[in-house]
């Protein structure tokens, strides 16, 4: 566990503080509309919330829903009523086909499948963005205001962003993707939509280039103020605080508190796995947290060297793992520098100065504690989806095999694993169908967005290019101040 200095209390609520030191600090509601902090940081709680072991052992035989509302209450503050909270969550979850909505799955001897893929888009990220949208569209028409979200995707943030905001009339959604860097499944989910209120943009460049847009968008400050930006990537606290939750069900459910259990999480973004320590803080007994990466491997890379150096990006059949600048990895070097917003202020200066920073001993140290990190080339992807489907009959996505192969790398007999299988198979029917020998069946809620017509624009990657376009259609455009 990476042991951090005491923020300054001054109430029992929790506020909200930046990476960076140098943001005001904000309440719950404030924070979800904000994303991104004014100094370019990102948000993280003042002080981490406790469950003690009856809590987290009460937490067995409720519903999943139950147990979001006791985990997440506590970061709220008194932002929302107990009451309409609890209604929002209920209402995000009846929206997923299955029961559990994060199931577990055995797959051998302590080893477990998670499977977060059961939501309307088929990808871990309904998991929160159903919710998001709903607390969201509440804070919005309880001020009278309205947003613009803007938001980067490698492939499944932007279909489950667009599935949960399509239709609000408070919000316009704009989501950037990398123009033909994202499965056939995965655009057509984004660009079949017809809502109004949503438009795609296809970035001529890699999901790094579109995260970058995105950041520079948000980090100018006055267009930001007068488009009244909202952001939905992992950057925002609130889809970290709703992906915590399914830690706690699953380790509940294995056993916990009285045992430890380890997860294995494919990791492009670092927002999934980062997930896991905000559980670890509030007193999940977590054995390990593995990162799985694929062939780009920066964070793998990082946590053997201490060196953090962006490559060029490489197209894989994992497309939502491609990524060289993990922009979560900061809430975690804050955590490993005690909390000190000067420490991230120069790594990230070094990082755009230098494309790359180098992590202290004591940093690597406290990381390491907890992480560790394995990449996944190409042919193991493969190999690994095959051999499960031959040795379980159990069919996975390439992401999911990163994973697998990763925990599998790291097995050890006496721990329960638990890998964090992302997204459904038929998301990508290639790369399963190459490695299988078949394509895997296609459930319905994606199969009725594969033949409807597709409405995106491909813009270069340029700052210029993308902000014409967003101002020329936000609706949310507020007057400059006089």
């Amino acid at each position: 566990m990476i042991t951090t200095k005491k923020m300054p209390d001054q109430s029992n609520e929790i506020r909200y503080v930046s990476t960076r030191g140098t943001a005001p600090s904000l309440g719950f509601e404030d924070v979800m509309l904000t994303g991104l902090a004014r100094d370019g940081g990102l948000y993280v709680p003042d002080k981490w919330p406790r469950l003690a072991p009856p809590e987290i052992a009460a937490l067995s035989g409720l519903s999943y829903a139950e147990s979001a509302c006791r985990i997440m209450k506590p970061f709220l503050g008194s932002d929302i009523p107990d009451d309409e909270f609890k209604e929002m969550v209920e209402a995000a979850y009846a929206t997923f086909s299955h029961s559990a909505v994060a199931p577990l799955v055995e797959i051998g001897p302590n080893q477990w499948l998670l499977e977060l893929f059961h939501g309307p888009t088929c990808a871990f990220k309904d998991v929160a963005m159903q919710l998001l949208a709903r607390v969201m569209d509440r804070a919005l028409k309880r001020r009278n205001a309205r947003a613009t979200i803007v938001g980067a995707t490698s492939g499944d943030t932007g279909g489950a962003a667009i599935e949960a905001f399509a239709g609000r009339e408070s919000i316009e959604i704009f989501i950037l993707h990398p123009h033909g860097r994202v499965s056939d499944v995965q655009r057509r989910q984004m660009t079949t939509c017809q809502a109004e209120n949503v438009h795609n943009i296809a970035i001529e460049g890699t999901f790094d280039d579109c995260q970058a847009l995105v950041k520079a968008l948000f980090n100018d400050l006055e267009r930001r103020d007068r488009l009244a930006l909202a952001g939905v990537n992992s950057i925002n606290w609130a889809r970290i605080m709703a992906q915590s939750v399914y830690y706690f069900t699953s380790a509940v459910a294995l056993g916990a508190p009285e045992r430890a259990i380890s997860f294995c999480v494919p990791t492009g973004n670092f927002g999934d796995v980062f997930a896991g320590y905000v559980a670890s803080c509030m007193g999940l007994p977590i054995g390990r947290l593995v990162i799985a990466t694929n062939t780009n491997d920066i964070l793998a890379r990082t946590l053997e060297t201490g060196r953090y150096e962006p490559n060029e990006v490489i197209a894989t059949s994992s497309p939502s793992m491609d990524i060289q600048v993990s922009s979560n990895f900061e809430r975690l070097i804050f955590e490993a520098a005690g909390r000190s917003g000067e420490r991230v202020r120069g790594v990230m200066t070094d990082l755009a100065d230098s494309n790359g920073f180098t992590l202290s001993e004591d940093e690597l140290t406290a990381i390491r504690a907890l992480f560790s990190a394995q990449a996944i080339d190409e042919e193991e992807v493969k190999r690994t989806i095959k051999d499960v489907a031959e040795e379980t009959g159990y069919v996975c996505d390439p992401h999911t095999a990163v994973g697998l192969a990763a925990a599998r790398r790291t097995a050890r007999p006496d721990e329960p694993m638990v890998t964090l299988a992302t997204a459904h198979p038929a998301k990508f029917p290639d790369a399963v169908g190459e490695a299988i020998g078949k394509r895997p069946d296609m459930p319905s809620a994606l199969e009725g967005r594969l033949g409807a017509d597709e409405h995106f624009e491909v813009l270069e990657n340029d700052y210029a290019a993308l902000t014409d376009f967003i101002e020329s259609r936000a609706r949310a455009i507020q007057e400059p101040a006089t």
